[in-house]
């Protein structure tokens, strides 16, 4: 009996058939490695492609002949496996497909998504790549995983750009650090400024993420121009730490902003001149300050803080005085908008979450590879932040009482 003559794009429907009733029965995947629809899949293509050469051939005109040229062959990975597929060609190589491209080796939208998902979760594009490997019997190099991740460069710049609501009620600014490549790959040590902004809602967003040299006020101040220049006109409160220079940033884009220094930051700055034999008699003391009723109660706490330890530690009182006009906004508001206000936890447990992402690598090959991880780690933050601050409703009346002539009227 003379034996069936296989074409590019057929398949035995009897075999296909029994092994699908087979996996069906068993429960294993009908579609990817050694499933049964595995070949229909296959086929289907391949004759699609078979189907796109013939309408491109009678498109050709006399002056110009062209016909078949054989059949060639390439590895493509897809969302069900990886499959050897087999091409037609043309004698002159005008063929241009469009279900399959030339050249191209992963079909499957989803499969970027997958991929760009393991990415946002830290994994490095040689784990990447074995995890591909290992789940879907394919081989995609490292070159191949970075041009995908960098197939989302335009919405990173589009996140960075997008517009702003006129006004946030409370935002936090602190920066990270990280350690990236330059143009002469030495590696440096880069800063990754964040906003977080509370909305007239309540809600959390992610104003703002900039890469630059160290940290400073003035680098500050072209984040704030940015937050201006993308619709920003107030914000009511900003929690900072205690940067030089940074009060003023502030003031000069948004003057009637009230600023509120972080007490955490100022404590551990107070640590780090205090000796051991002395650091719990020290933070009793100053808990007394931070932890008073009101203003008033504290500023008694800080003049005995002051007497009794001036003469040891005068570079910590110091601070302390200097920086009261700041620490001590909180004092204004009630307990709901304290301990919202009175540190950058807030900002901080962001970064917390980043970190996590970003913490598996060494150096970033550039700013962008940093700016590309924190926008997709962003991205997933984000979609947790369903719910307003805690007591917002309270929160928001007060703040329309105290901001009256900068909130927005209610109806």
């Amino acid at each position: 009996m003379r034996e069936k003559k296989e074409t590019p794009f057929s398949f035995d429907y009897e075999t296909v058939k029994n092994k699908a009733l087979e996996q069906i029965i068993t429960g294993k995947p009908l579609l990817g490695k050694g499933g049964a629809l595995a070949p229909l899949y296959k086929s289907f293509l391949e004759a699609a492609l078979e189907a796109e050469l013939s309408v491109h051939l009678d498109g050709q005109t006399a002056a110009e002949p062209n016909r078949r040229n054989g059949h060639g062959s390439k590895r493509l990975l897809t969302s069900e496996g990886s499959m050897d597929l087999i091409t037609p060609r043309d004698r002159q190589g005008s063929f241009e497909p469009d279900i399959v491209k030339k050249r191209q080796t992963i079909l499957a939208d989803s499969l970027e998504e997958r991929i760009l998902g393991l990415y946002s979760l830290g994994m490095s594009t040689r784990d990447i790549s074995s995890h591909i490997k290992e789940i879907y019997d394919g081989d995609i190099s490292h070159s191949m995983i970075s041009a995908i991740t960098d197939r989302i460069i335009p919405a990173v710049k589009l996140w960075q750009g997008r517009a702003l609501e006129s006004i946030y009620t409370i935002a936090w600014l602190d920066a990270m650090y990280y350690k990236v490549r330059d143009e002469n790959n030495h590696v440096v040590t880069r800063c990754l400024y964040n906003v977080l902004g509370i909305d007239l809602e309540g809600m959390k967003h992610i104003l703002g993420t900039y890469v630059s040299g160290c940290e400073g006020a003035k680098l500050w101040l072209t984040v704030l121009t940015d937050l201006q220049q993308r619709g920003v006109k107030d914000i009511l409160i900003a929690c900072i730490d205690n940067l030089t220079g940074f009060e003023e940033a502030i003031a000069s884009i948004f003057p009637k902003t009230e600023i509120q220094s972080c007490v955490v930051h100022q404590i551990r700055n107070t640590v780090k001149y205090i000796p051991s034999k002395d650091i719990k008699e020290v933070m009793v003391d100053i808990k007394q300050v931070y932890q008073a009723v009101n203003q008033e109660v504290a500023e008694v706490h800080l003049d005995e803080f002051e007497e009794k330890w001036k003469k040891k530690y005068p570079v910590v009182v110091r601070s302390w005085r200097n920086n009261w006009h700041k620490l001590s906004t909180f004092y204004k508001y009630t307990d709901d908008i304290r301990r919202v206000i009175y540190t950058t936890n807030t900002v901080e447990g962001y970064h917390r979450q980043v970190r996590k992402v970003t913490k598996t690598k060494g150096a970033f090959t550039n700013d962008m590879a940093l700016l590309k991880l924190v926008y997709l780690a962003s991205n997933r933050i984000e979609e947790k932040w369903t719910s307003p601050l805690n007591n917002w409703k309270m929160v928001i009346q007060q703040l329309s009482i105290m901001f009256e002539d900068r909130m927005p009227k209610l109806c």
